[in-house]
């Protein structure tokens, strides 16, 4: 029996993200910690029999001194457990948690590099300068760790040219997967998804729909120039996704209220918003592999996104969906244009996106990917 710890800066990212792996490795009698700060989604990981070790840490923090106190926390969560293997994820957690493995006597640590991150989007004096700090950090945590994994192609060609990592070190696992079964077109149900469209007043419309975080990066501003062009009474934009309050990038309250968008803020009912619509979009800037393109995938929906890091690992131009130029908002109300026109080509690569997330973005085949990289390390 093996100890393995997962660590991340959000419980919230454990339990949606990681919870499969989790749970397969906790079914073949191994005891699995979750590390992260105390929220919202801590009890639930307990309830399933998963042991939960908090710390603190401040996300977006850049003062060094409390980031000194982050890795102190780490590794003084660390050290007591004894543990076999950790993973972590994300940038903190990725090079705190590899640095703290040696104090806490972990032999084995691996990073999950899910994406560059928001300051490899736009190219101001801070972003540079923290793109130089950050990347010095990961060639030292690198230097420890025993594998990164990244869930692009991309992101690793980077990293190697910039001599942060050698490509032996590299294993891609694309996206953290979705579940086929839970996000499928004949798993809807019927009622709800009724009296969703009655709420929202779109029977017998053509509905657009956004799933994301309200933030500059991800296009909303693309998606609501877009609205103003295409909407009529037959065609409605919807965006769901709350604010994210502390972020640069996030837009305000009276953008999202304003123009031809219904904007529904952050929803729990994912799978039924996905079911409504014709046609779904996300015209990001830059990703790791979306889990909302790999939803409306899933559910069989045609996707217009940018031809980005991360957003054309999920849609192949002209077989599922369609690719644009990111921030150009004038090429993306063309590619819906098209689609909005041609009902049965939306149907077709709907049901080609389907197919591409069963076969290769499934959850379980996922799950598998992983537990065979762990097997490298450890007896799982």
């Amino acid at each position: 029996m093996a100890r393995i710890g997962f660590l991340s800066h959000l419980d919230l990212n454990l339990y949606l993200f990681r919870l499969p792996i989790m749970m397969a490795l906790k079914e073949r009698g191994h005891e699995v910690y979750a590390i992260c700060p105390e929220g919202s989604h801590s009890q639930k990981m307990r309830s399933l029999g998963l042991h939960v070790i908090p710390y603190t840490i401040e996300r977006s923090s850049l003062n060094p001194l409390k980031e000194l106190f982050a890795l102190r926390a780490i590794t003084e969560a660390l050290h007591p457990l004894k543990l076999d293997l950790l993973h972590t994820f994300t940038a903190k957690p990725n090079i705190y948690g590899t640095f703290a493995t040696r104090r806490a006597g972990i032999p084995t640590v691996l990073n999950l590099v899910e994406g560059m991150g928001s300051f490899y989007i736009d190219d101001t004096l801070k972003n540079r300068l923290v793109r130089f700090v950050m990347e010095r950090l990961y060639k030292a945590a690198f230097a420890r760790c025993d594998g990164a994994v990244f869930v692009n192609s991309d992101d690793p060609e980077y990293m190697i040219a910039k001599g942060l990592l050698a490509r032996q070190q590299v294993h891609i696992i694309k996206s953290v997967g979705v579940d086929t079964e839970h996000f499928s077109p004949e798993a809807v149900d019927v009622l709800k998804l009724e009296s969703l469209r009655e709420a929202l007043h779109v029977k017998g419309k053509t509905v657009v729909l956004m799933v994301a975080r309200a933030i500059w990066h991800k296009g909303v501003r693309e998606f609501y120039a877009a609205a103003e062009a295409l909407s009529d009474e037959q065609t409605l934009f919807v965006l769901a996704g709350g604010t994210d309050v502390g972020n640069p990038s996030s837009a305000d309250e009276a953008f999202l209220r304003s123009g031809k968008v219904l904007w529904l803020g952050q929803r729990d009912d994912i799978v039924e918003l996905t079911a409504l619509c014709d046609l779904y979009v996300l015209p990001s800037y830059r990703e790791g592999v979306p889990r909302t393109l790999l939803e409306a995938a899933s559910m069989g929906k045609v996707i217009v996104t940018t031809d980005v890091v991360g957003c054309r690992e999920v849609v192949i131009d002209g077989q599922n969906g369609l690719l644009v130029p990111p921030r150009d908002a004038g090429a993306l109300k063309e590619a819906i244009k098209t689609l909005l026109r041609d009902p049965s080509r939306r149907a077709a690569m709907g049901a080609a996106g389907r197919a591409k997330a069963v076969a290769e973005f499934d959850t379980r085949a996922v799950t598998a990917q992983y537990l065979e990289l762990y097997s490298r390390f450890i007896d799982v």
